[in-house]
């Protein structure tokens, strides 16, 4: 599917680097068909020697032969980075972007280009385990979807959507949710150490637990209720501690917390929160 391709990435920071890792490792394409462009020669530098891939700092020369593009900048340096790139690639190319908030229409007219793929990806990707939720313009051929869910697969697991409002609803769930497991990752460790553990001993307990959790939950396919009754017993510790975790508002905290992200999203679009 990629194997004839060029790939340009504007923008070579951890995200682009996971996407690069992905399509070299799983040998989904030559690496000297890949470049990628940062303002950092030294940045360029690591990335060819650790991948084999071609590296410039202008954006221009990268994307002038490509066949994808990825942009793969902050959100604030999208409009910049479209007006420097906009009339030097490939009518026929295809645009992928993971910034997250900009929009396809804004990509599109500040671009005056129209195959555009819009990804919402997470961190896990840096391993192979990451969430990427995606929506393609119409004008994406159905090659170039199959393209995108390609390099996409290369970092975990992808859904398609219909909507780009799911887009906003996924970078507050599943491109932020990430920081919300470490948080609730971390306070279970103090409370390890607070209780008398020693803080490498509570660290281990509470990775594999949540680890062995996410499997465990995969494989029996139940509703979380289900799951969570099969370890509470009545009048035991657990039914005490979660009495405490929903009379702290423990549901509605984290209700509030994914709304807040999914709100700045859309603002981050121009749109109305």
């Amino acid at each position: 599917m990629l194997k004839s391709e060029k790939i340009a990435f504007i923008g070579s920071g951890v995200m682009a680097q996971a996407m690069i890792a992905g399509l070299v490792n799983q040998n989904l394409i030559d690496p000297q068909q890949i470049i990628a462009s940062d303002l950092r020669p030294e940045r360029g530098e690591e990335l060819r020697a650790r991948y084999g891939v071609r590296h410039t700092s202008n954006n221009v020369e990268a994307t002038q032969k490509a066949n994808i593009i990825v942009l793969s900048v902050k959100p604030q340096a999208m409009d910049e980075v479209l007006a420097d790139i906009k009339g030097n690639f490939s009518p026929e190319a295809l645009v992928l972007s993971i910034a997250a908030g900009v929009t396809l229409s804004r990509m599109k007219k500040g671009l005056e280009h129209d195959n555009i793929v819009r990804v919402m990806p997470n961190t896990p990707a840096r391993v192979g385990e990451g969430m990427s939720v995606w929506i393609a313009a119409d004008s994406v051929s159905q090659r170039q979807r199959e393209q995108a869910q390609t390099i996409l697969g290369s970092l975990g697991e992808e859904i398609f959507v219909d909507h780009e409002y799911y887009l906003d609803m996924a970078t507050a769930l599943s491109g932020t949710g990430p920081a919300y497991i470490f948080l609730f990752i971390e306070a279970l460790i103090d409370a390890g150490v607070h209780m008398g553990f020693s803080r490498r001993v509570a660290q281990e307990l509470v990775l594999q637990t949540m680890e062995g959790s996410v499997k465990f939950a995969r494989k029996h396919q139940r509703h979380p209720v289900e799951l969570r009754n099969m370890v509470t017993s009545p009048g035991g510790t657990t039914a005490d501690a979660l009495y405490q975790l929903e009379k702290g508002g423990f549901r509605t905290i984290i209700s509030k917390a994914v709304f807040a992200a999914y709100q700045k999203s859309k603002f981050l679009g121009g749109e109305e929160a």
